[in-house]
């Protein structure tokens, strides 16, 4: 995982929470649809980024199997 998809997922997490506590849902399916809003505005924000950078920002790296930076380099990331 690289520092643009963990700051990507502590947007949709922050995200989902603000407008949770703003809209504070009651049901499930409340929650389920912030939850959606949430993961869209991220989702929005790494595809912006990934036109402007032309690189992709998902890898298939998992942060506990990473050994260096050197891998992340060679993923173009």
């Amino acid at each position: 995982m690289t520092n643009l998809e963990l700051v990507l997922n502590m947007l949709a997490e922050a995200t989902t929470t603000e407008i949770s506590k703003e809209k504070n849902p009651k049901t499930f399916d409340g929650n389920k649809i912030i939850a959606k809003q949430g993961g869209t505005i991220a989702g929005n924000t790494r595809r912006e980024i990934e036109e402007k950078t032309g690189k992709r920002i998902v890898s298939p790296l998992n942060a506990k199997k990473l050994k260096s930076k050197d891998e992340i380099k060679k993923l173009g990331h």
